[in-house]
C-alpha cells in the first residue's frame, strides 16, 4: 500500500475548502415592519435599545449584519445556524405577532438568559465587543424585560 505523503493531504483538504465556498449561507434579511418591531413597541431609553441593538439583534431579528467570516465556509454555515436558532427562539422584529402569553414567556427567557450570563453567546462576544455587557447593563435589561412583562 503506498503511503500518502503531507502535500497530497494538505492538497485534499485544500480542494476541499475550496469546494465547500460554493455552498454559500443566504444572507437576506427579511423586510422590517417597524410597527412590529420590539424597540418600537416597547420604547425602551437609548441605552437600552443601543444594548439591544448591540447584543441581540444580530441573531434575534431581521437586522443581522454579517461579518465578513460569513463569507468563508464552514464558518458561514456555523454563524448561519446561531442566527436561525436566536430566530427560532426569538423575533425581535416580529414582536407584534406575539400574543401576550407567548411575549411574556419570551421576557421571561430573555431576562433568565441575560442574567445567567447565557446571552449573548460567548462566541458572539469573542468577535463583537459592543455586545460585552457589563454587571450593570445586564441589571438594565433584566429590569426592562421584567417591567414590559403583562399580567
Amino acid at each position: 500500500m503506498k503511503k500518502i505523503n503531507r502535500k497530497t493531504i494538505l492538497g485534499i483538504l485544500l480542494g476541499i475548502f475550496i469546494i465547500m465556498q460554493f455552498w454559500q449561507i443566504d444572507k437576506t434579511n427579511p423586510p422590517v415592519d417597524k410597527k412590529l418591531d420590539f424597540i418600537e413597541i416597547t420604547k425602551p431609553s437609548e441605552a437600552i435599545a443601543t444594548m439591544l441593538k448591540d447584543a441581540c439583534y444580530d441573531c434575534h431579528s431581521h437586522e443581522v449584519k454579517y461579518p465578513w467570516y460569513s463569507n468563508i465556509a464552514p464558518v458561514s454555515w456555523w454563524v448561519k445556524g446561531h442566527i436561525d436558532n436566536g430566530l427560532g427562539e426569538v423575533n425581535f422584529s416580529e414582536w407584534g405577532k406575539y400574543e401576550s402569553k407567548k411575549a411574556n414567556h419570551k421576557l421571561e427567557e430573555s431576562y433568565e438568559k441575560v442574567e445567567k450570563k447565557e446571552m449573548p453567546l460567548t462566541p458572539y462576544l469573542i468577535a463583537h465587543s459592543s455586545a460585552r455587557l457589563t454587571e450593570e447593563q445586564r441589571a438594565e435589561l433584566v429590569t426592562f424585560f421584567k417591567s414590559k412583562m403583562t399580567d
